[in-house]
Parts: structure tokens; C-alpha cells; sequence
């Protein structure tokens, strides 16, 4: 090379038209089209408009060149014409970012260039696919301003823009000022009439229509289906001359969107004898339908047909199929499809989620939880409501906290999971915290919600809470109604929980059985025998409700607490189904109450034999034998138990102190703070004495001495957590414990008299009902 000679004059590659279109019909990747446009920056034939126009109409274009490539191109082209602008703006829009086709016409209105009748109605369509009638309206005034209000292209996507936005007087307004309307005009005023919903505004453009072309009538069927109007869309579908694949998918949808899933395959049927062509969108429909019929052999024959025709990888067809095998129990097939997916979306995540919950496989759920690629709020509320489904409370809180870290705002389904998860962990503070989170963002509190919050409160023993919410909510359902019924039983509010079945009825609601449970309950708690036999006659007399054999064991329960064990065994006798295990254990337990042993004994026996490994009966009935000192039977009973692996369950407390669960079992020495309980046990016992407490050591049927029993009965779970609190739960705020098991006669007496002797309101919700001790008095009225 000679010496001063300018490198870049040794290769001056070239390009012309010709050139540019065979490398852009032999671009197959984005690097191919990067080297073409290099050649085309180094020769300058970027500043040909036309060449231009032509490599960004590829790049927009092509599935594989992502957007912001084209825009790269975009701003290497000097002066750009309207015809390159549109190109732009449209592959905003059909890229789902709208909003950057109306960022860059702002951009274009700097720039001056010259619109054209195809610039408006794309932007317009963004306005749309925005259902923004406000950025709408200034497009309208643009179209106005510049003289396109005569293109019909224009005034048919205003029609639209508007019809979809909700402005129907302003679609109306347009379509009917319009000097010509074409068929295009008419399917935009419909289609927006269908967006809407509204059925009479449709059917009154569509029986108006000079010609009703195939879009037309599928869109009134997809409209009808939606409405519930089902006779009305066969009708149309059977008027249809040339059905095409739409046609008969909108029909196929419309029953599988009305609960006609067996309609929707027979249909799917005829559309495969006519031989009609069959496309994703059609077999998603039918796989819900098998879905819902648990026809999982059906469904596989669809997925079968999937393969065959080559759309199996589909992502919403994969997932309805994942839906479809995981609901019925399919889930290694729901798994295989989920590991060979090609696709794989946030709903194929989720719904694998979903699917190994719904088979208990909750593990495999956690794991592909833990290792989601991005999670959404379905994601996160599957889980946690996958935990409560579980009984695993915990999890499901740990799991909602670690959502608010992350900055996802829980949704309704989510709140749910969270408060029941609450309710049965007694986790009281969180559950107001999140009652005060719905307040503060104003969430609709609907029919599931409102229940869910009314039924935790009745669960923590928090009533005017319940009321509170109750009187709130705009819309009630049966099972409102029944979590406060039964709630307010649950509480020892007898009185109020009849007064509110009375009004429930008054307001219109048909009670169902769980609201008799509630009626029955309330009577039961209270021994009301006579209110409980009126109830109890008046579901077959007056409200054509059948008792089951929970209601029958309620009567026997409401007897046998009253002392009146031969009518609840004679009622047990002539009871028209089989008794089950907890009506016997009604019985039994009462006959240790009232001392009829002779009866208890029968009753425990057969019991035993009934449930051999139900370890409440194998003690029922040893301390039987022990009350009247018959140790050896005791002893025996005792003996049976361990030949049979039958381990009695321990008594069990869970306090809340500060947001966090604290457990107690009895005799327990485990907590943190053991040392600090054990010094206010002394405290409780010296100021029980001077309220003259005395044990109850009937409870304790061991033979062992008078001091140990005491020593046992002081270690109860309940007067741990009870010393617990005190400790940690500063006043007045009540101390609220929840027990596994029922509360026995000593713990019951000497919370009362802790009640009185530390002024404090203590709240214990046993295995049967809530316990308010407050000033030395329960609001049982020591009738348990």
C-alpha cells in the first residue's frame, strides 16, 4: 500500500435496490440484518428513502428482531417520511406498547412530517387498545383539525375507538352523521356494542345491517353466550348459511361459558363430522369442558387430535392441558407436558403449581414455586392459599409476609387465604392488621371476604368486631348469615344468635343445614331443650330440610348435657341413618358428667369398638372406671391403648404475644421462658388460695396422691398460656388463648377466679365453644 493512501478506499462495498431485496429475503437472523445494515450506513444508501422504508418494513416486520432493533434503524434514517412513521407506530401497536406509538407521534408532530389517512387509524387503534377515550378525543380533534373526518378508514376506527371505550353516544354520533357507511362501519358499531355487552343495542344494529357478513353474525353468537342467551345463539348459528371455524367456536364456547360442558363436546363432535377445520382456540373450550366433567379420557383424545394437527405446543392449549390432567388426578402427564413445553408462560407455572396442590403434592408445588423464573400475584396467592388448603398456617403467613417484602398487593383470593390461615392459628393482630390493610386501600369486601373476616373474629372471640363487618357489608349470602349465627353461639350469645336467625329469615334468606348446626348449637350451649326440639322439627315441618346425622347428634348433645341421657340414647335408637362416632361420644361424655357410669361403660365399649384408635373415648371411659376406683379396668383401658398404638392427645395452647404464636403443651418446660412462667405459676396459685380456689383433682383419674394431682392439674396448657400472658399482654387488652381440647372443670374455675384476682378479661376458645371469663364469672354460665 502506498504510503498517504486512505485505508477506506481500499473496499467500497456497494448496494442498490436490487441487492437490499435478495439480502433482506435471505435474513433469517438478527445478525444477518445488523451486517446489512452496516452496508447500508457505509454506502449512505440509508438516506434513499425508499431503501429505508423497505429494511424497517422488514425489521417490524419479523418475529425475531425485536423492536428496539427497529427503532435503532428508525433513528438512523434522516428524514423520515409519513409512510416510515406509520411502520413505526404500527409495530408499536402490534407489539402490545401502544403507549410508545402515542410517545412517538409526539415526536412526529416536532418533526412536521406529512400524515396520511392510514397515520390516524393507527393511532387510534392504540387509543383503543389503551381504552383511552381521553388521548381518543384529542386524535378526533387532530382528524378534525387536519380534514380526515371524511375518510370513511378513519371515521369506521373512531366508531370503534369509541364504541370499545365505553362512549357509545359518541359512537352512535359518528356512525349516524356519517355521509357513507360501509359494511365496515356496520361490524365497528357492533363490535363495539359487543365489547360493551349490551344485547338490545347489538341485536337493534344487527337486525338494521343492509348486509350481514359471517364477522357479523359470530359476533352477536360470541355476545349471546356471554349474556346467558344460549336458545337465542343456536338460533342464529342455525341461521347462518356458510358456517366458518369461528362460527362454530363461538357456539362451542357459548356452552362451555354456561355450564353446558356436555352440549359443548357433543357440539365439538359435529364440528369435527361437518369437517370443519378445528384451531387452538376451539380445543381450549373443549378441554374446560372436559375439565369440569372430569373426562380426562375425553381429553386426552383432544390432546391426541392436537398432536395430529401440529398446534400441541401451543402455550394456551398446553395449558388448559396441564389444567385438565392435574384436575383429575393425571398429574404425571400434566408434569410430562409441563417439562416438554417449548412455550411456557406465567399460567403454565401457575397451573402446574395449582395442579400439584389440588393432588396434595405440595413439596413439588413449593419447589417450583421457589425456582419461577417471575412470579405474579396468582402465583404467590396459589401458594398461600395451596398452604391454608393444607392446614400448614404457618407457611401461608411466612409466605404472606415474604409477599409484602416483595411489593406484591394482595388480591381478595389471597386476603382470604391469609385470614383463615389466622383464624385457626388465633393470630389475631395480623388478622386486624389485615381488616385494617382492606379498610385503607378501600378493597371490595365481597360475599367470601366478608365471611372469611366475620367467621376469624367469631373464632378469636372479638364478636362487635363481627357485628362491625356484618352491618357493613352491602351484600350478604346464607353463609354470612350462617358464620354469624354460628359465631355468636360459638361466644355465648344464645339470645342474639335466634334473634339473627329470626331476622335472617325476615330478610328474605332460605336457611340452609350448617345455619340449623348454628340454631341448634346456640340451644345446645345454652340447654335450651325445648327452643332445641322446636328448631330441630321445624326443618322437616316448616323449611323441608332433612336432619343429618350431625343435626340428629346436636338433639342428642342438647339432651345429654341436660341430664336427660335416656331420651338422647332412645333419640340415638330411632335416628334414620346410623349414628355416627361423635353422637355416641355425646352420650358418653355426658355420662361421665352425671355420673351414670352403668350407662358410660356401655356407651364407652361400643364406642371403643366403633373407632379403636379415637384415644378421647379409650380416656372417657378409663376415667370412668377411675371415678368409681376401679383401677384395674382404669389400668386395663390404659393397656389396650398402647397394644393398640392409640396415644392420647396432649392438651395444647396457642397464645399470641406481639404478632408471634406461642404453643403450650401441658406439663411443657420447652419455651424461652420457661423461668418467667414458672414465677408467675406461684404468683396465680398464692392469689387463687386467697380467693379461696381449691383443686379439682376429680379431673385427675390417676392413682397417684392428692399433691401430685394438684402439681398435674397446675400444669395444664391452658394455665401456662394464661401465665404467659399475663407476662406479655399488657391490659386491658384482653389475654386470648385457643385449646385444642375441652377445657376441664379446674382450668375453667380457676380463670375465673384469675379473672377477678388480676382484673384482667381472659378469653379461651376450647374444642366446643368460647369461654369470656371476666370479674370472676364465664359467659357459659358454667354450662359446657
Amino acid at each position: 500500500m502506498k504510503s498517504g493512501m486512505n485505508p477506506g478506499l481500499m473496499f467500497r462495498p456497494t448496494m442498490n435496490l436490487s441487492i437490499l431485496e435478495t439480502l433482506l429475503h435471505k435474513c433469517l437472523f438478527t445478525k444477518q440484518l445488523n451486517q446489512i445494515l452496516s452496508q447500508m450506513v457505509l454506502t449512505g444508501f440509508i438516506k434513499d428513502t425508499y431503501a429505508a422504508s423497505r429494511i424497517i418494513t422488514f425489521s417490524t416486520n419479523s418475529n425475531f428482531i425485536d423492536i428496539d432493533y427497529s427503532l435503532k434503524i428508525f433513528n438512523l434514517i434522516e428524514n423520515p417520511n409519513g409512510y416510515i412513521w406509520n411502520t413505526m407506530m404500527r409495530a408499536y401497536l402490534e407489539r402490545n406498547s401502544p403507549h410508545e406509538a402515542l410517545n412517538l407521534y409526539k415526536l412526529f408532530l416536532i418533526k412536521d412530517p406529512i400524515p396520511d389517512n392510514y397515520t390516524y387509524p393507527i393511532l387510534l387503534q392504540s387509543c383503543t387498545a389503551r381504552s383511552s377515550e381521553f388521548e381518543g378525543r384529542q386524535m378526533h380533534n387532530h382528524i378534525l383539525k387536519l380534514g380526515f373526518n371524511s375518510d370513511i378508514y378513519a371515521r369506521n376506527t373512531l366508531i370503534n375507538m369509541y364504541a370499545v371505550c365505553g362512549s357509545t353516544s359518541n359512537a352512535r354520533k359518528i356512525f349516524y352523521e356519517s355521509p357513507m357507511l360501509d359494511q365496515i362501519s356496520w361490524n365497528s358499531m357492533l363490535a363495539g356494542h359487543v365489547q360493551m355487552g349490551d344485547v338490545s343495542e347489538a341485536k337493534y344494529i344487527y337486525d338494521r345491517m343492509p348486509e350481514r357478513n359471517i364477522i357479523a353474525s359470530n359476533s352477536m353468537i360470541v355476545l349471546y353466550g356471554k349474556a346467558g342467551h344460549v336458545v337465542e345463539a343456536r338460533q342464529l348459528f342455525n341461521e347462518i348459511p356458510q358456517k366458518d371455524m369461528v362460527s362454530w367456536s363461538a357456539m362451542i364456547s357459548c356452552y362451555e361459558q354456561n355450564a353446558m360442558y356436555e352440549e359443548a363436546l357433543v357440539f365439538f363432535m359435529k364440528m369435527n363430522e361437518n369437517g370443519v377445520t378445528v384451531d387452538e382456540v376451539v380445543m381450549v373450550s373443549v378441554l374446560s369442558a372436559c375439565t369440569h366433567l372430569s373426562t380426562v379420557q375425553t381429553g386426552k383424545t383432544i390432546h391426541g387430535l392436537a398432536v395430529k394437527i401440529g398446534i400441541q405446543y401451543y402455550v394456551n392449549l398446553q395449558n388448559a392441558l396441564i389444567h385438565l390432567y392435574s384436575s383429575c388426578g393425571e398429574i404425571l402427564d400434566a408434569k410430562k407436558l409441563f417439562n416438554d413445553g417449548i412455550h411456557l408462560d406465567r399460567i403454565s407455572w401457575n397451573s402446574m403449581i395449582s395442579g400439584y396442590l389440588k393432588c396434595d403434592l405440595v413439596e413439588d408445588a413449593e419447589l417450583l414455586f421457589n425456582t419461577m423464573p417471575e412470579k405474579d400475584i396468582v402465583s404467590w396467592s396459589a401458594m398461600i392459599s395451596g398452604y391454608a388448603q393444607h392446614e400448614r398456617f404457618l407457611e401461608a403467613l411466612a409466605l404472606f409476609r415474604e409477599m409484602q417484602f416483595h411489593g406484591i398487593i394482595p388480591d381478595e383470593v389471597t386476603l382470604v387465604s391469609v385470614v383463615l390461615a389466622c383464624t385457626h392459628l388465633a393470630a389475631l393482630d395480623l388478622g386486624k392488621w389485615i381488616h385494617a390493610y382492606i379498610s385503607k386501600n378501600n378493597l371490595k369486601v365481597n360475599v367470601v371476604l366478608g365471611t372469611t373476616l366475620i367467621s376469624m373474629y367469631m373464632k378469636c372471640g372479638c364478636v362487635e368486631n363481627s357485628l362491625e363487618i356484618f352491618n357493613m357489608m352491602e351484600e350478604k349470602g346464607v353463609s354470612t348469615w350462617n358464620a354469624l349465627i354460628l359465631g355468636l353461639a360459638m361466644n355465648g350469645m344464645v339470645e342474639k344468635a335466634l334473634d339473627m336467625f329470626a331476622d335472617m329469615k325476615k330478610a328474605g334468606f332460605l336457611p340452609n343445614e350448617i345455619t340449623f348446626m348454628g340454631v341448634l348449637g346456640a340451644c345446645r350451649h345454652m340447654g335450651l331443650v325445648d327452643e332445641g326440639r322446636h328448631h330441630f322439627y321445624s326443618m322437616t315441618e316448616e323449611h323441608k330440610i332433612e336432619p343429618n346425622v350431625k343435626h340428629y347428634g346436636c338433639m342428642v348433645d342438647l339432651l345429654a348435657r341436660a341430664g336427660m341421657l335416656k331420651e338422647a340414647e332412645e333419640l340415638i335408637d330411632t335416628m334414620p341413618m346410623t349414628p355416627d362416632v361423635a353422637t355416641w361420644g355425646a352420650l358418653l361424655g355426658a355420662c361421665k358428667k352425671y355420673g351414670n357410669n352403668e350407662m358410660g361403660e356401655r356407651v364407652g365399649q361400643k364406642l371403643i369398638q366403633l373407632q379403636p384408635d379415637h384415644d378421647g373415648f379409650h380416656v372417657l371411659l378409663s376415667n370412668i372406671y377411675a371415678s368409681k376406683g376401679n383401677w384395674n379396668d382404669a389400668l386395663e383401658i390404659r393397656g389396650k391403648m398402647m397394644e393398640h398404638g392409640v396415644v392420647k392427645t396432649p392438651g395444647c395452647s396457642m397464645i399470641e404475644a406481639n404478632g408471634v404464636v406461642h404453643e403450650f403443651f401441658a406439663g411443657d418446660k420447652t419455651h424461652s421462658r420457661i423461668n418467667d412462667i414458672e414465677q408467675m405459676l406461684d404468683v396465680m396459685a398464692l392469689k387463687l388460695k386467697d380467693e379461696g380456689y381449691v383443686p379439682d383433682t376429680y379431673e385427675v383419674s390417676l392413682d397417684i396422691d392428692e399433691e401430685e394431682k394438684e402439681t398435674v392439674l397446675f400444669r395444664h396448657s391452658e394455665k401456662l398460656a394464661i401465665a404467659f400472658g399475663l407476662l406479655t399482654i399488657a391490659p386491658p387488652t384482653p389475654i386470648r388463648i385457643m385449646k385444642n381440647l375441652r377445657i376441664c372443670n379446674d382450668c375453667h374455675t380457676a380463670a375465673k377466679l384469675i379473672s377477678k384476682a388480676f382484673d384482667r378479661v381472659i378469653v379461651i376458645r376450647d374444642r366446643h365453644r368460647f369461654h369470656h371469663f371476666k370479674r370472676g364469672s364465664c359467659s357459659c354460665m358454667d354450662f359446657w
